[in-house]
């Protein structure tokens, strides 16, 4: 069964989803690009749930603050607080906000992003917005690589689904249907061509085994790079997505 465990931590309002687990033979505690979440037993008590929380309280902090910063320091805002800059292919672009009739996003010339909103747009209309311009920004980034590798593919990708994925990178259906994790296209491009390519492999070979592995090198040997980048990067890349797509 889930809950809500609304306390203080180290000064800080928290919520942390609580979740008791009849399997579960003692409390952990897990920070992840979905918040903070607590497994306990089925009969452990609210005051001992709280009490190993704020045990744990500055380790947990630490945990969601590395998610929330980057290297930098910088922490992304709501976009209806108009951010001065948003992440896509792995650099922090420059934002202009411009009134306009309709809402929508585009890319400049020189890199930047133009976020054109109307007076009336909320955050769920520039959220909207923004996951548009994303899943665009994505599209086109996997279309000229796409079209590279398919000579030698068995038969070409049924089609590509972008959307937001809890732990899985990639993909691919029994139909052909490759699906991509949308936070992807805040990486640098030669993380999210390494999720296509690794999906596409799998047109190929439909398993994990040294012949699929080799399939993947003879098309992108630097592989390995981009792996670890994601092993390294990745909770926060997904965790970035979810709060700029973030509605409430």
């Amino acid at each position: 069964m889930r809950d809500v465990l609304q306390l203080e931590v180290e000064g800080k309002s928290l919520q942390i989803q609580r979740l008791r687990d009849p399997r579960c033979r003692r409390m952990r505690l897990v920070v992840d690009e979905r918040g903070a979440r607590l497994s306990m037993p089925q009969r452990a008590s609210q005051a001992a749930a709280e009490a190993f929380v704020r045990d744990n309280g500055v380790w947990l902090l630490a945990q969601m603050a590395a998610l929330r910063v980057g290297e930098d320091g910088h922490e992304d805002r709501p976009l209806s607080e108009r951010p001065a800059r948003l992440p896509l292919l792995g650099s922090e672009r420059a934002v202009h906000w411009l009134p306009a009739r309709h809402t929508h996003v585009l890319l400049a010339a020189d890199g930047s992003l133009q976020f054109h909103y109307s007076a009336q747009a909320g955050q769920a209309a520039l959220v909207r917005a923004l996951a548009e311009f994303y899943q665009a920004q994505a599209r086109a980034q996997i279309g000229p690589e796409t079209a590279r590798w398919l000579p030698g593919l068995p038969r070409a990708p049924r089609r590509f689904v972008f959307k937001q994925m809890s732990s899985r990178w990639g993909s691919l259906a029994p139909d052909g249907t490759v699906a991509l994790d949308l936070s992807l296209v805040l990486a640098p491009p030669a993380v999210l061509q390494y999720v296509l390519v690794h999906e596409l492999c799998h047109l190929i070979q439909p398993n994990h085994s040294a012949a699929f592995w080799a399939e993947v090198s003879a098309r992108m040997p630097a592989w390995p790079d981009q792996r670890q980048w994601l092993a390294a990067e990745g909770r926060r890349l997904k965790y970035r997505l979810r709060s700029l797509l973030a509605v409430a």
